[in-house]
């Protein structure tokens, strides 16, 4: 944990869009790492400490997350913390979050934080401010965050703001992975469409204005790569949007499923595994770290063959 914090203006002002794509294209990467950590899973060397207290299983996911960083940052564009699993631990959980997202950025990776918040403005400002304001001198905690935007514009208003005072960048909920999305996203509305892709035209609209020098829009739609036929239509209406594809490995998504997914660019999606990278080891290698890296270089060069570029 001795590396330098970056800083300097121009990070603070360069549009999310544009600060992917050269992630993207130094490490030929659209990758994103999912940081779960599920403290029955850690490994047997940080497990035993778990059941001390918050304190203890906490210190635990910190020293979890933070070797997974280092494992996996050749490999990847981001990291994407799942907010709960740190939240289950009050306050020292809290801690583990912050130093989590600091270390990945020391590390060179974008942080975006999967937080699906949506609420009503007053609170989306407080949210907002939590995740994506500087802190006097130091960083946002994230670069990014993920929104369910199912309250309508005033919700996603302050993020926005956000996107356009400090270069964060947001993904909204739209079409998700889990099969129950259907009972909600995929209801009729009156012309035929299902109700997600208006939303996903909704999304476009928010992002219209904030569009960076690569062609990509700070606001970023939620597709779940285990619907590929959503995944090809969302792109067709989200032309500017970057794709956040969670559902790959463990949930059962393919390569073959993300590909149309690219056809804006090799910065246009990103696609999101956890579990299949962090817990590579339950599969049978030896050392957590080294299969977590094994596994993010080869879903890395999976995703990019698919991909076209």
């Amino acid at each position: 944990m001795a590396q330098e914090l970056a800083s300097g203006p121009a990070a603070a002002v360069a549009m999310f869009g544009d600060r992917l794509a050269d992630c993207v294209d130094r490490k030929r990467s659209q990758l994103v790492v999912g940081l779960d950590p599920r403290l029955d899973l850690l490994p047997v060397e940080l497990r035993g400490s778990v059941h001390r207290g918050d304190d203890e299983a906490a210190d635990a996911v910190a020293r979890f997350c933070c070797a997974i960083v280092d494992a996996v940052a050749p490999y990847a564009v981001a990291v994407k913390p799942q907010l709960a699993f740190f939240e289950a631990l009050g306050a020292p959980g809290s801690h583990a979050l912050a130093e989590t997202c600091a270390y990945a950025r020391r590390a060179g990776l974008l942080v975006v934080a999967d937080a699906k918040r949506g609420d009503i403005a007053s609170t989306a400002r407080a949210y907002a401010t939590a995740y994506l304001d500087p802190r006097g001198e130091a960083e946002p905690l994230a670069d990014a965050i993920t929104l369910n935007p199912y309250l309508g514009r005033d919700s996603v208003d302050p993020f926005l703001a956000a996107c356009r005072r400090h270069g964060a960048g947001v993904f909204c909920l739209v079409k998700t992975s889990n099969a129950g999305s259907a009972d909600v996203q995929d209801l009729a509305l009156s012309d035929g469409r299902p109700v997600w892709q208006h939303v996903a035209r909704l999304v476009a609209d928010w992002g219209e204005d904030l569009v960076g020098a690569r062609g990509l829009s700070s606001v970023g739609a939620v597709v779940g790569a285990t619907h590929p036929r959503a995944v090809g239509e969302a792109r067709r209406l989200l032309p500017q949007a970057i794709l956040l594809l969670p559902g790959f490995g463990a949930q059962g998504a393919t390569p073959a499923d993300v590909a149309r997914a690219f056809t804006s660019g090799p910065a246009s999606a990103l696609v999101a595994a956890a579990r299949s990278i962090i817990y590579a080891a339950r599969h049978g290698e030896a050392d957590w770290r080294a299969a977590a890296g094994a596994a993010a270089a080869r879903t890395r060069a999976e995703i990019w063959a698919a991909s076209g570029w």
